[in-house]
């Protein structure tokens, strides 16, 4: 459990620590280098459209990352202040088990609550995912993964032209990292472009992890499953998957999905409301 504690306060932190990496390169170093082509108008210059993407992007991303912490599953455990738990009290005392006393919930010993339709603990927010978060989560992986591409395709262009390399050939990038650092020990490569060179594996790495997550949480959805479901081998009622789709995303998954915003129509908030 110490473990698990730590690797709750390290793992955010080492996401604040790339994002700014990130945002640094891209600002300071990638962006200020496509203004050296003078052949492009300053209105459309790939500058800054690839900076009003970038931009785009991070903003999707880190808003939606703030949105999962502050949208946290609701804790039902503090019914029993209330005097309305006694299904929860039961469960977190050990007399019944979790599912007779409340479908579709979970106990979190990380965040100490119950959360409903509980899908898994994410340790780079520090926050359990749940009916109420769990849009604004996969937005979060969605964008990191389009934001990490878009720094890998900058980075690369970056160190394309102030090597002298073309990346046509597929196998340029793979033996990228392993030519780059006998050069860097010789002493033929700056520190600087060692630093960025590492930073395309670090993008291209959690940019497929973030999509895979994507993909994996979209078919669950359309399932009307959560993780915490399939690896308990709990069976859930079928139904169609547009319903699974709203309960989740939401009327206005359009405009969520361009501009952080919480799900105010969850079923979730329905039921509490009621």
């Amino acid at each position: 459990m110490l473990v698990l504690r730590l690797l709750n306060v390290v793992a955010p932190a080492y996401f604040l620590c790339i994002s700014l990496v990130t945002f640094v390169l891209q600002i300071f170093v990638f962006i200020p280098s496509m203004f050296r082509d003078p052949s492009t108008t300053s209105l459309f210059s790939p500058a800054l459209l690839h900076g009003a993407l970038f931009l785009f992007l991070s903003a999707n991303a880190l808003g939606n990352y703030v949105l999962v912490i502050q949208s946290s599953p609701e804790d039902l455990g503090k019914d029993l202040h209330l005097g309305k738990g006694a299904e929860v009290a039961d469960w977190l005392d050990g007399s019944r088990s979790p599912g007779s006393a409340l479908p579709s919930t979970h106990f979190c010993r990380l965040c100490a609550r119950v959360t409903q339709r509980h899908d898994h603990h994410c340790f780079f927010t520090g926050n359990c995912i749940g009916s109420r978060n769990m849009r604004n989560f996969i937005m979060f992986c969605l964008y990191t993964s389009l934001a990490c591409l878009d720094s890998l395709v900058a980075g690369m262009a970056y160190i394309s032209a102030t090597l002298s390399m073309s990346f046509a050939d597929p196998l340029a990038f793979l033996t990228l990292l392993p030519h780059s650092i006998s050069q860097f020990f010789s002493g033929a490569l700056l520190s600087s472009e060692m630093f960025v060179i590492l930073m395309l594996y670090l993008w291209l790495g959690i940019g497929l992890a973030c999509a895979g997550f994507c993909c994996h949480q979209m078919l669950l959805i359309l399932r009307g499953q959560t993780r915490y479901q399939v690896r308990k081998g709990i069976v859930v009622r079928a139904r169609p998957w547009r319903e699974n789709l709203q309960e989740v995303f939401g009327k206005k998954w359009l405009l969520g999905l361009l501009i952080p915003m919480q799900n105010m129509e969850s079923s979730y908030r329905r039921q509490k409301e009621k």
